[in-house]
């Protein structure tokens, strides 16, 4: 075999450990609701100091990783630090979000993040809406109306909410609007050359800084971590190597190899590993046939409208 025939059939092999890896990333981020409601509600872990101990212990690592191979003047991109003020309100709102309602309703509302962003493009960018933009948010509303039910009958839609659900229901909204703007700047970063790795630093150090500073001024009682067990010990380590240092490093690098367009047409298989871990972690499961019907449209609904723009 000649040189040019390797080649080419290194170029056109399928990319099956890129897509394994974007595939393992969905599944961290799918999984990050329930695990951040089991350690705010079950092992009684004060909020901000989740976001300042994880995310510290993964920039010590990151920042021994990357630092030494990154240009220092990239840190002045004044992009790079409008994307961080996103960031700070996608994580606590994204947080809170799953202390207050079930972790499968944070998942769903983030499931609608896409369509938010052509809404967004479209509005500031004038960017025109993809086809099918208007069938598909259709859907999908009646796919989550029907999974939040409690009845469906001739009166209609009976919702199973209570006011901490609405609580919830709205951080996850605001945390999905961040989500949106983050993916648009995040846009502006690539045509900025900024590279992810720093990206990824800048994320990590606001976090740290604002949640440490917003801990301290509530008076969170850090001493709680002292008298957890070795499983709520084993899903923060989950929590904090498998969420916010192998799903994020997952996905930059899956992106890289992949592109955007078919990393985000897997979307959709977040809902399923919140629903798969949430059944098994919380015990929070969807009980009636309209419920699963509901989700069963909401997941192909997601998947067929990102996979019309990855096609495009």
């Amino acid at each position: 075999m000649n040189r040019e025939t390797a080649v080419s059939n290194q170029n056109t092999s399928p990319p099956w450990p890129w897509i394994a890896a974007a595939l393992a990333a969905h599944t961290s981020w799918g999984a990050y609701p329930v695990l951040a409601r089991y350690l705010q509600t079950i092992s009684q872990l004060p909020s901000m100091s989740l976001l300042a101990f994880g995310n510290t212990l993964v920039l010590i690592l990151i920042g021994f990783w990357y630092s030494p191979r990154l240009d220092r003047h990239i840190f002045r991109s004044r992009i790079l630090w409008a994307f961080s003020l996103i960031v700070v309100a996608r994580s606590i709102t994204n947080l809170l979000a799953a202390r207050f309602t079930l972790s499968i309703y944070v998942q769903l509302i983030t499931q609608m993040t896409p369509f938010l962003v052509v809404l967004l493009t479209a509005v500031f960018l004038h960017e025109p809406l993809p086809r099918y933009t208007g069938r598909a948010i259709t859907l999908g509303a009646i796919g989550a109306l029907l999974m939040m039910s409690a009845q469906v009958g001739e009166a209609g839609i009976t919702l199973s909410l209570t006011p901490s659900d609405w609580l919830g229901l709205g951080l996850a909204f605001i945390s999905s609007l961040s989500l949106a703007l983050y993916m648009i700047v995040v846009r502006r970063t690539v045509r900025h050359n900024v590279p992810g790795e720093a990206v990824f630093i800048v994320q990590l150090v606001t976090l740290v800084t604002v949640s440490t500073l917003v801990s301290l001024l509530l008076g969170e009682d850090w001493s709680r971590y002292r008298a957890i067990n070795l499983t709520d010990w084993l899903v923060f380590g989950v929590f904090t190597f498998g969420v916010f240092l192998g799903a994020n490093l997952g996905q930059i690098n899956a992106l890289r190899h992949l592109g955007a367009p078919m990393v985000g047409s897997l979307l959709a298989w977040r809902l399923v590993s919140a629903l798969v871990v949430a059944a098994f972690l919380l015990h929070e499961r969807l009980t009636t046939a309209w419920q699963l019907f509901g989700a069963g449209l909401v997941l192909v609904t997601i998947t067929w409208y990102l996979w019309q723009q990855q096609t495009r």
